[in-house]
């Protein structure tokens, strides 16, 4: 393994962890830089979140940052939402999907610069 892909893969870890969005780094990454193929960067993203997820989950049970309805609605959701989602990737042709993919991380950039601090409680 190369030290650099090694590298990508902790900081975009470590940064999924955090929730900031190390998984689309990780994708941009596979599919800009090591030239994987978009669905198989998505599908490797997938994995790689399964091996992350639990130490930050861990990390916020710890913590008490859970709530547990809200856990039981987002993940009904979710599943919901990513078995149609997949079906629908499926069907758009890929350089369509990347165009859409990438307006979206820009979509969420320029929403985030834009974006106010939170008010600090006193």
């Amino acid at each position: 393994m190369d030290i650099i892909e090694f590298l990508v893969g902790l900081l975009t870890g470590v940064l999924s962890g955090f929730g900031i969005g190390g998984g689309s780094l990780l994708i941009l990454y596979l599919t800009g830089v090591a030239g994987v193929n978009q669905y198989v960067a998505g599908g490797i993203n997938l994995l790689y979140f399964l091996f992350c997820a639990p130490a930050a989950l861990i990390s916020h049970i710890k913590n008490r940052l859970i709530d547990t309805k809200t856990v039981i609605w987002c993940t009904a959701a979710g599943i919901l939402t990513s078995l149609l989602a997949a079906w629908v990737a499926g069907m758009i042709e890929v350089t369509l999907l990347r165009r859409i993919f990438g307006i979206f991380l820009l979509y969420i950039g320029i929403r985030e610069l834009r974006a106010k601090p939170p008010a600090e409680d006193a």
